[in-house]
């Protein structure tokens, strides 16, 4: 028997890193979201001894370890090791992995925390664990933030397990995820109008996030302002997304990137800001570059007939425009035959 796994990337639209701790722990955070057809995908079947074997296709890697001893952290595969080291329990049955993702690491997509949350779905699948989808995206953000110390906030690993237009309330005690109900016609002309678009450019998020945090540990009140106020953006979106208003939503993506520009001093560079000058100079609404900011992938609202127009320039510029749409699942297991 295959066990299989899917779990979803993530386009954050307003609030992130107002999900990143400590800022979250004392003032709480809020971010908008939805999850689109691209996805990391995983692969699991038993082996007849008691080693495990990860072939990741994103890395080019080939790896075998030994279950008769603790997996060691040591910078390959460690995403893999973790969950097998926490959810695997005792067993000493061997097992093939196979992994990949859609997008590369460093695009802004998520990309590591949904592979984690993939790999969680095929153990949950394997051993029966009696595991809420709360429970595993708690699993997941321990696994990366916590046991492997790989910085970064508690959006992505949430989104991947629910699925879906999420508005996601960060609070000092719980998480709560607030599924929004977005009508086949507001999605519809969301998609017509928005483009993705792949800078060429990845980045090491945790460098972003980690100048993020000293800057929000020194109090700097820029800092601390913008992220106030990128919360309150986030409820403006959320309504105006309800609410069909298209063109508020995009000026109101405007107005979040200005504010995540002013969390740390490596979210842009010259390369993305003359990308977004362009595309606001031949018709976009607004937009952001999504995650944690460096490069990886740029969001964009556009005009009514100008995305074409917007896609072209971009594309001028080394930019690579990305078909996608949205999708209401999160992480989703399934058995196959050998």
């Amino acid at each position: 028997m295959i066990i299989r796994s899917k779990a979803p990337l993530r386009i954050s639209f307003a609030g992130g890193g107002t999900d990143i701790s400590p800022y979250m722990d004392e003032y709480g955070g809020i971010v908008l979201s939805a999850t689109i057809d691209k996805c990391a995908y995983g692969s699991l079947q038993t082996r007849g001894d008691s080693s495990i074997r990860v072939q990741s296709l994103d890395y080019d890697i080939i790896a075998k370890y030994n279950l008769e001893q603790a997996l060691q952290y040591d910078g390959e595969l460690d995403l893999v090791k973790a969950v097998v080291n926490n959810l695997n329990g005792t067993s000493k049955t061997g097992l093939d992995f196979f992994i990949h993702s859609d997008a590369p690491p460093g695009s802004g997509l998520g990309s590591s925390s949904t592979m984690v949350v993939a790999l969680i779905g095929l153990l949950k699948h394997w051993h029966r664990l009696p595991l809420t989808n709360y429970e595993m995206a708690q699993v997941a953000y321990s696994i990366e933030r916590e046991e492997l110390g790989i910085s970064g906030g508690m959006q992505d690993q949430y989104a991947a397990v629910f699925g879906g237009f999420n508005f996601i309330e960060f609070k000092p005690a719980a998480v709560i995820v607030n599924p929004l109900r977005i009508t086949d016609e507001i999605i519809n002309e969301l998609e017509y109008s928005l483009l993705l678009c792949y800078t060429g450019q990845t980045r090491l998020s945790s460098h972003i996030i980690e100048s993020q945090v000293t800057s929000y540990e020194k109090k700097e009140r820029s800092v601390l302002d913008a992220m106030s106020e990128t919360k309150v953006i986030a409820i403006e979106m959320k309504a105006a997304l309800l609410q069909a208003r298209l063109r508020d939503f995009g000026h109101l993506m405007h107005d979040a990137w200005l504010n995540k520009k002013l969390m740390a001093q490596r979210i842009t560079n010259p390369d993305i800001d003359a990308l977004y000058q362009t595309a606001r100079a031949h018709g976009a609404l607004g937009g952001k570059i999504l995650g944690a900011g460096g490069g990886g992938y740029l969001l964009l609202m556009c005009e009514f007939g100008r995305k074409h127009i917007i896609a072209r320039k971009l594309e001028e510029m080394g930019a690579q425009a990305v078909d996608f749409h949205f999708v209401e699942h999160g992480l989703q297991t399934w058995e196959v035959a050998a």
